[in-house]
């Protein structure tokens, strides 16, 4: 499986091929991640995993675009971020967006109404929100992930009282 592994820093996945803005990091190639297209050909990869980068991007759309052109068809997307509610969300002056759950239904096939933004296309694997400690442990956590609607509650309504921390997608090439 040929593993893209988009702002690796010094954490590289084991296998993958790593791309990043900066040279003092584990990247095999160094490359601008607000430039497209990224230094690779089309549909080369089987997965892309961007941990902690897409809140760092100038234009999510372009990057959404970006990975689905590397991607092969039926490729995977693995991503990871704060959710907007999580403190390090905003502690981190790098970081150009607040993302939650229900950000990147614009990709999908009811696309939110709004499917003019881009013509790339995923299907959604899976929606993973982890909270902080003592929600978990309150049973929050299981409830969130485990029920579409009450995430969808939980978003609209508790999540300023019951925060998140983390967010974890994956989606596949349609």
């Amino acid at each position: 499986m040929k593993i893209l592994d988009v702002g690796c820093g010094i954490n590289k996945h084991p296998g993958s091929i790593g791309i990043d803005r900066n040279a003092a990091t584990r990247a095999d190639i160094v490359a601008d991640l607000d430039h497209f297209p990224f230094p690779v050909r089309d549909g080369a990869f089987d997965q892309v995993r961007a941990i902690h980068v897409i809140e760092h991007v100038a234009d999510v759309i372009k990057t959404m675009e970006e990975f689905h052109r590397v991607l092969k068809p039926g490729g995977r997307v693995i991503l990871a971020t704060p959710h907007y509610t999580d403190f390090s969300s905003f502690c981190d002056p790098t970081h150009r967006w607040h993302l939650n759950s229900f950000s990147f239904r614009y990709f999908g096939t009811d696309n939110a109404g709004f499917g003019y933004y881009s013509q790339a296309r995923f299907r959604e694997i899976s929606v993973r929100v982890k909270l902080l400690a003592f929600w978990r442990y309150l049973g929050f956590e299981f409830l969130v992930n485990a029920f579409p609607r009450f995430r969808r509650f939980w978003e609209y309504y508790l999540c300023f009282v019951v925060r998140g921390k983390v967010i974890e997608f994956e989606f596949e090439r349609a």
